[in-house]
């Protein structure tokens, strides 16, 4: 029972650290001792140490000795690489699933994710945008149904959501790209795989332009 009570407040202790980091509440260059850090969560120091050491693994945080935890950076380089591999992987999961027919309730998801989107250019609510864009695009690869794929590409979403927050107020609101979404969506469910396949391109494309100049 203590071990699992352990592994449990080591789990709490790397999702909210992630949450932290992904929405820049800890921001890149942030360096913070570990005290600090676990009265931030206002937990004991052994579980924060332990996420700490996860999030390290991940190239989230650098530990530097007696100074505590520092967060890492997402370079332009990084953001290049990371949709390079995006854009090769996300055309053709989509074009497979329509090949699968565009079930409506397997596709709700991506529905509710594209609602979420426009209702929050509606709201002028950039935040909920972002969560309902990264939603999307997670859910359509789970859809998808390759697990290494998925748990691949979510860790690369983790790391563009994180740096797409620091420039999604200084760019134009992302009209165009929920209206691409509207479209990757029609595609899916007209069971369309080359229309589905161009449309997550042209997305892709448009992503790209946006990407931030670090």
């Amino acid at each position: 029972m203590a071990m699992v009570e352990k592994v449990t407040r080591v789990d709490d202790a790397y999702a909210r650290l992630k949450q932290e980091i992904l929405l820049n509440r800890m921001p890149a260059g942030a360096l913070a001792p570990e005290p600090e850090i676990a009265e931030r969560l206002a937990m004991s120091r052994t579980p924060v140490r332990e996420a700490l050491i996860k999030l390290e693994a991940e190239g989230r945080v650098e530990l530097v000795p007696r100074r505590g935890a520092r967060v890492l950076s997402v370079s332009e380089e990084d953001m290049s690489e990371i949709y390079s591999i995006l854009t090769a992987l996300e055309p053709e999961a989509a074009a497979d699933l329509a090949r699968r027919g565009g079930d409506a309730d397997a596709l709700a998801p991506l529905d509710a994710a594209t609602n979420a989107m426009e209702q929050a250019l509606v709201d002028d609510d950039l935040d909920a945008w972002a969560a309902a864009d990264d939603q999307f695009h997670r859910m359509l690869l789970a859809l998808h149904g390759n697990r290494r794929m998925t748990a691949m590409a979510g860790q690369l979403y983790d790391q563009a959501h994180r740096a797409r927050m620091v420039t999604l107020r200084l760019r134009a609101k992302p009209e165009r790209s929920t209206q691409d979404h509207r479209a990757m969506l029609e595609r899916l469910r007209a069971g369309d795989p080359d229309g589905v396949r161009a449309a997550t391109e042209l997305l892709s494309v448009i992503e790209t332009l946006r990407l931030p100049q670090l």
